[in-house]
């Protein structure tokens, strides 16, 4: 046999091809294919990497001559590499730059932002585009422009609507307007005085079997004027049938939808039996009873589930920015589960409603031998500080205490 007959030069591969030269633009939706050919003896193996990120599937790495993407977005953008090994010398790489153009996508900081008279108020956008969108604010339907009072800000993809001095009239709708050569984005930001939903405080549990004392707080620039408080016992059927979510066991966590309450809430008058207290930190309402009600001229009687609601003035107004009460429930039923829900309300209107919060009567009554009691101060930036120092209290006072708060709501 000649020397040399039957063997084959081994040859490194080199990578002759990739799509468009390694440059491709795409408009967002459409389907990409980046293909990367190779020589080499024996016959390179094609892999698909991303660079400083996962391929668009998860993976890391793909191998192929050819690489499919379905659907572009943004997100999908980058430096896919080729590399093509054959275990001979060195591996070749190649990369392709895929630029996806889209127009404007928009999200909001907060969708709500709260704020008061004479507080800043700062309303953000974070806007991605490619091209480069040009970004405008609105009230309504006015342009906003730069003025002393209201500063315009743009840092990257973040644009910011910064409002000094807040007055009454600058409550309301605004518009962050993206616009590129690809199209038109809008997204609304809310800007507010209401009170910002409340956040129960009050521990699950009663001491008692047929009380409950609960409490809140809610945060607000301005004094809030008064609360809703609408409670119910829980049954699981009940709350399957109204509400597509069954609760099983006391621990369960059930967040009410808001519709059927809302509906409620424009039907069902207040409870027509209350007592107006006075005194130092009280609220100035207790509940001293219930009847049935007239819903639209017809005789209305209550069921054990239905929600039932207290108004509770918030007498003194605080000017804090961090409010509560709390408030005796009574006639409950040993034993029992209840839901529960807040409103607040100040000059500028309701807040949302609160999270659906459960609480759990006693099947007896616990003795309680003395009390500690703590008061807390919030100042303008929501921050507590003790004031008082916790108090022991005897039994005999504490029996007194109970009594009074049957009576009447205490706001903080």
């Amino acid at each position: 046999m000649a020397a040399g007959e039957g063997w084959e030069k081994k040859v490194p591969p080199k990578i002759t091809h990739v799509t468009s030269g390694g440059h491709l633009q795409v408009r967002k939706g459409s389907p990409v294919r980046l293909e990367c050919s190779a020589t080499g003896n024996p016959m390179p193996n094609i892999t698909w990497t991303r660079k400083n990120n996962l391929l668009p599937n998860g993976e890391e790495q793909f191998t192929s001559s050819v690489y499919v993407i379905e659907n572009m977005d943004r997100h999908k953008g980058g430096t896919y590499i080729c590399t093509a090994n054959n275990g001979v010398g060195q591996v070749a790489t190649s990369q392709i730059i895929l630029h996806v153009l889209y127009p404007p996508e928009i999200s909001v900081e907060n969708p709500i932002v709260y704020s008061g008279e004479g507080q800043e108020a700062m309303l953000v956008c974070i806007v991605h585009g490619e091209s480069q969108p040009e970004v405008l604010w609105h009230k309504d339907t006015m342009q906003i422009d730069q003025t002393e009072r209201h500063v315009i800000e743009s840092r990257g993809a973040r644009h910011t609507l910064i409002i000094r001095k807040v007055h009454p009239q600058d409550f309301g709708n605004y518009s962050c307007i993206a616009d590129n050569q690809l199209g038109k984005t809008r997204k609304t930001v809310t800007l507010t005085g209401r009170p910002k939903a409340a956040v129960f405080r009050s521990m699950p549990n009663s001491q008692w079997k047929d009380r409950y004392n609960i409490s809140w707080i809610a945060d607000s620039h301005s004094p809030i004027e008064e609360y809703k408080l609408y409670y119910r016992l829980v049954d699981g059927d009940i709350l399957q049938g109204h509400d597509g979510i069954y609760m099983d066991g006391r621990k369960s966590h059930h967040t009410y939808m808001g519709g059927n309450m809302l509906d409620y809430d424009r039907k069902i008058t207040s409870f027509d039996s209350y007592s107006y207290g006075g005194g130092v930190g009280s609220g100035g309402l207790g509940h001293s009873g219930y009847s049935s009600h007239s819903v639209h001229g017809v005789g209305h009687k209550w069921s054990k589930t239905d929600w039932r609601d207290v108004v509770l003035p918030a007498f003194p107004y605080s000017h804090h920015y961090t409010q509560g009460m709390s408030y005796m429930l009574r006639a409950l039923e040993p034993d029992q589960q209840y839901e529960a829900r807040v409103q607040s309300r100040n000059r500028y209107g309701w807040s949302d409603f609160s999270e659906s919060f459960l609480f759990t009567t006693s099947n007896t009554d616990t003795e309680i031998r003395d009390l500690s009691v703590t008061h807390r101060d919030s100042n303008a930036s929501g921050r507590s500080h003790p004031s008082l120092l916790t108090t022991c209290v005897p039994a005999a006072i504490v029996l007194l205490l109970g009594a009074m708060l049957q009576a009447r709501g205490t706001v903080f």
